[in-house]
């Protein structure tokens, strides 16, 4: 799923998407720290993976997603 990064805090490895329609969701360390990111960027486009209403993983929209 395609998500928009709406703020990161690059001490916390957490933060927030906006989804296309609005939707925002948060995201914890583990989330990012399950991709290969090192940073994110505000309006940076990523793909996203959820559990349920939790984001389990979140990398660039370039990169792949785990199957």
């Amino acid at each position: 799923m395609q998500a928009t990064v709406r703020d990161f805090d690059p001490a916390t490895r957490s933060g927030s998407v906006f989804l296309d329609d609005g939707t925002q969701i948060p995201f914890d360390a583990a989330a990012f720290d399950a991709g290969p990111l090192r940073l994110l960027r505000s309006g940076q486009r990523v793909n996203i993976v959820m559990d349920g209403d939790d984001v389990t993983y979140v990398t660039l929209s370039t990169f792949p997603v785990p199957g």
